[in-house]
């Protein structure tokens, strides 16, 4: 899937405004004079790992009806679709938090503390966004989590909110004992509405397509069997429904956002599209979307080789 690597020198994409992760990487000397070849390594631990991970998370949760590495399989094919997701990114490393954020909010259901998980979630979510502005977009996700998996009770919503606000209080406080508040600006999200494609050529549309089409067919898929799941694991799939949704639209948001933002949805579209090659009884669907998949990321490879 990433072929091009042995011979393209793989890029880090970082912008300072873009939060903590991005920032400590500048500010490294040692990460900004990494060698292609350790850059190269990095890079393939980081979404083997993700990959394998997100296939363990889906299996133990039962959102498949059968076990399988079709979703780790999904996951790193998805991340050669489109060129900007062939990188080193900030929103790449942040996909790990987005997982995690994943994970606890499946736990919600039937939980026996279900305030203490709550807390942990809201501080989850605003370390996420210090480290990654544009997981900001991530409060809307929790909200209607617990709006759908827990009943109504003031309590928990103050604890979420109080967890999500934790983080930036003790950040300001720092910031203040060290007379340097003014700069608290430079970890808050900006938000400006924009449109994220620099000068898009016919191929970047065909991998678009071929996203659409392929989370399409996933969710037909998951439609028939939708049903026959018990009540927390098709709330499960609600929340990734929603987080594919309002992921989605981050790089439009954004200050500075690009595409390369855009992989913050690959963990919802992994899943989703992961159904597409798993329930099909008759292989010619799966094979065709993966071989249209294989063409593009072909053509996308050598375009990346010969910049």
């Amino acid at each position: 899937m990433h072929a091009h690597l042995f011979i393209a020198d793989p890029v880090l994409l970082v912008d300072k405004n873009d939060g903590f992760i991005s920032l400590s990487i500048l500010l490294s000397t040692y990460a900004t004079q990494m060698s292609p070849t350790f850059l190269f390594v990095i890079y393939q631990l980081i979404i083997l790992l993700q990959a394998i991970r997100l296939n363990m998370v889906l299996t133990d949760f039962r959102m498949y009806q059968s076990t399988n590495y079709t979703t780790a399989m999904t996951y790193i094919l998805l991340t050669g679709i489109v060129s900007q997701w062939c990188s080193i990114s900030a929103a790449l490393i942040s996909n790990s938090l987005v997982l995690w954020i994943f994970i606890l909010l499946s736990r919600l259901y039937n939980n026996q503390s279900p305030r203490t998980l709550l807390f942990n979630i809201g501080m989850l979510v605003s370390l996420t966004i210090i480290a990654y502005h544009p997981t900001a977009i991530l409060i809307m996700v929790v909200l209607f989590a617990l709006a759908v998996v827990r009943p109504f009770r003031p309590v928990e919503w103050i604890l979420l909110l109080m967890g999500v606000l934790l983080p930036y209080y003790f950040l300001s406080a720092y910031l203040f004992l060290n007379d340097q508040l003014i700069t608290i600006k430079q970890y808050l999200p900006i938000f400006q509405l924009h449109y994220p494609f620099v000068h898009p050529d016919i191929w970047f549309w065909i991998s678009i397509g071929y996203l659409m089409a392929a989370l399409i067919a996933g969710i037909f898929y998951w439609q028939k069997f939708n049903n026959r799941m018990v009540i927390q694991i098709r709330k499960n799939w609600a929340v990734m429904m929603v987080l594919l949704l309002i992921l989605v639209v981050a790089p439009f948001l954004f200050i500075g956002a690009g595409m390369d933002t855009a992989i913050l949805s690959l963990i919802p579209l992994t899943a989703f599209v992961a159904n597409a090659y798993s329930y099909p009884k008759r292989l010619l669907f799966p094979n065709l979307l993966f071989w249209l998949a294989v063409v593009i990321i072909v053509h996308n490879n050598w375009g990346l080789i010969k910049k």
